[in-house]
C-alpha cells in the first residue's frame, strides 16, 4: 500500500478535480446570464429573457453540486494536511473565510431571487439579481485564486522564533503580484466554458430542428464570448503567466516545455515524450530557439534548464505536467480555430445552416473542460514538491497521525458518492436540456406559485 503521503495527494487531487467541474462552468455562466438579461432589458425581445431563466436554471443546478463537492476540500486541509494548516493557517484562513462569508452569500442569496423574484420584484431587479450573481462567483473565484496564489508566490508573512509564520500584511497577500496574471488566466478559462457549452447547446438544438430561434440566440452569444476569450487566453494572460512562471518558478516553466539540458537558444517543443532515464525528448518536433524567444522575445535569453537545479527540487511527476502543460496549449489552439472560423461565419451568415461547423461546435464542448482540468494540473504539478513555493515542502504538510489506510478508506467512498452524483447531475442537465426554454414560462408560474 501507498503511504499517507501520497494516498492524501491522490485524495485531494481527485476531489479537487472533480468539484473543479462545476465552478470552472458556473463562473463563465454567470457572466453569459449576466450579458442575456442586460440584451433583454435593452432590446426587450423576450427570447433573451426567457434564455436568461433557462440558463439561470441551469446556473443553479451546477452551482448546488460546486458547493456540495467543493465541501470535503476545507475538510481534508485538517484531516489529511494538518500540518500545512497549523503552519498556513493563520494566512490561508483569511482568504478562505472571506470566499466563504462574502462571496459565497451574495452569490446564493441572488441566485434565489434570479429564480424566484422576477414578477414579485420586476425586471429591474431581476437584472440587478444577474448582476450580484456574476460579480459573486467571480468574488469566489477571486478568493480562492488568492489563496492558491499564495502557495506559489508567498507573501505578507513573517518568520516567528518558534519556526512558523504569522500573516504580517493582510493587502500583500491579497494583492499579491502572482494573483493577477493568474486570476486573469483562470477567469478567462471559464468563459471559454461556459460560451462552449451555451454555443454547443445552441448547435444542437439547430441540428435537431428544435427550438431554433433559441438555438440561434445560444450560438450567437457563446460563438462571440468564445472567439474573445480564447483569444485572451493567448494574450494577454497566457503570455503574462507564461512570464511569471519564467521568473518565479523557472524550473517549473522547464519541466513543463521539457527543457532538459542547457542551451544557448532554448527550443519550443510541439510534440514529443519526456524520457526520464535519458532525460531528452524522445521523437521530438521543435521549434528551434522558439522557448527562449517566446519568453524574452527577439533579443533572446537564457531559459534556465532542469540540470541547472538540483533534482530535490523539480517537480516529482515531470511526464505528467508536461503532458498537463501540452494539452492545455494544444486545446487552446484549437478552440481559437474553432471560435475565429464560427466568428467569420457568423459575420458572413453561414453558420446557421452549416452543419459540418454545427458538429464541430456541438463536439468540442468536452473540451474546454479537459483543457482547464490540464491548466489547473500545470499549475499544482509545478509547484510541486513545496506547497508553499520556497517555504514549505509537501512531505512536510500532511498529518501525522492518519493512517494511508484510513485515507484509502474515504478516497473510494469519494468516488463512489461523486459516481451517483455525476450520473444524477447528468440525467437533471438532461431532463432541462429536453424540456428546453420555452418551458421556462411554465417553470416561472410553479416557482410563483411557490413562493406566494
Amino acid at each position: 500500500m501507498e503511504d499517507a503521503l501520497t494516498v492524501s495527494r491522490m485524495q485531494f487531487a481527485f476531489t479537487i478535480t472533480y468539484h473543479y467541474l462545476f465552478p470552472m462552468f458556473t463562473m463563465g455562466l454567470a457572466l453569459l446570464v449576466f450579458v442575456l438579461k442586460s440584451i433583454y432589458m435593452r432590446s426587450g425581445n423576450e427570447l433573451y429573457n426567457k434564455s436568461a431563466r433557462f440558463w439561470g436554471k441551469i446556473f443553479a443546478v451546477t452551482f448546488v453540486f460546486g458547493v456540495v463537492t467543493g465541501i470535503p476540500m476545507e475538510f481534508q486541509f485538517g484531516t489529511n494536511w494538518a500540518a500545512f494548516s497549523a503552519f498556513t493557517g493563520d494566512i490561508i484562513a483569511q482568504t478562505l473565510a472571506m470566499e466563504g462569508a462574502f462571496a459565497f452569500f451574495l452569490e446564493s442569496a441572488f441566485v434565489g431571487l434570479f429564480l424566484f423574484g422576477e414578477r414579485r420584484f420586476g425586471q429591474r431587479v431581476h437584472w440587478f439579481s444577474s448582476l450580484m450573481v456574476f460579480l459573486g462567483t467571480w468574488a469566489s473565484g477571486y478568493f480562492i485564486i488568492t489563496t492558491n496564489s499564495w502557495m506559489q508566490n508567498p507573501v505578507g508573512y513573517r518568520v516567528l522564533e518558534n519556526g512558523n509564520i504569522q500573516l504580517d500584511d493582510y493587502w500583500a497577500v491579497l494583492l499579491n503580484p502572482w494573483m493577477f496574471a493568474q486570476y486573469a488566466h483562470n477567469m478567462g478559462g471559464a468563459v471559454v466554458c461556459g460560451s462552449f457549452v451555451m454555443a454547443g447547446l445552441g448547435a444542437y438544438y439547430l441540428l435537431a430542428r428544435r427550438d431554433v430561434e433559441y438555438g440561434k440566440i445560444f450560438l450567437k452569444v457563446g460563438v462571440i464570448a468564445s472567439v474573445i476569450a480564447s483569444v485572451w487566453m493567448l494574450f494577454p494572460s497566457g503570455h503574462m503567466s507564461s512570464d511569471q512562471v519564467a521568473e518565479h518558478q523557472p524550473v517549473a516553466l522547464a519541466a513543463m516545455e521539457g527543457h532538459f539540458k542547457d542551451s544557448d537558444r532554448a527550443d519550443l517543443v510541439f510534440i514529443g515524450q519526456p524520457n526520464m532515464e535519458t532525460l531528452e525528448i524522445d521523437n521530438p518536433i521543435v521549434l528551434p530557439g522558439g522557448l527562449s524567444l517566446l519568453v524574452y522575445g527577439p533579443a533572446g535569453g537564457d531559459v534556465k534548464s532542469l540540470e541547472e537545479f538540483p533534482q530535490k527540487n523539480w517537480p516529482d511527476n515531470i511526464p505528467l505536467l508536461y503532458y498537463s502543460y501540452h494539452v492545455m496549449v494544444g486545446l487552446g489552439t484549437i478552440f481559437i480555430g474553432i471560435t475565429v472560423l464560427a466568428a467569420f461565419m457568423l459575420w458572413r451568415g453561414w453558420l446557421y445552416t452549416f452543419r459540418p461547423m454545427l458538429w464541430a461546435i456541438m463536439l468540442a464542448l468536452p473540451f474546454p473542460f479537459i483543457a482547464n482540468t490540464a491548466g489547473w494540473f500545470s499549475a499544482e504539478l509545478g509547484r510541486q514538491p513545496w506547497l508553499a513555493y520556497g517555504l514549505f515542502r509537501t512531505e512536510e504538510g500532511v498529518s501525522p497521525l492518519v493512517s494511508s489506510g484510513s485515507v484509502l478508506f474515504t478516497l473510494i467512498g469519494f468516488m463512489g458518492l461523486y459516481l451517483i452524483m455525476g450520473l444524477l447531475y447528468v440525467l437533471v442537465m438532461v431532463r432541462e436540456i429536453n424540456h428546453g426554454p420555452d418551458h421556462e414560462e411554465e417553470s416561472l408560474e410553479a416557482s410563483e406559485g411557490l413562493t406566494a
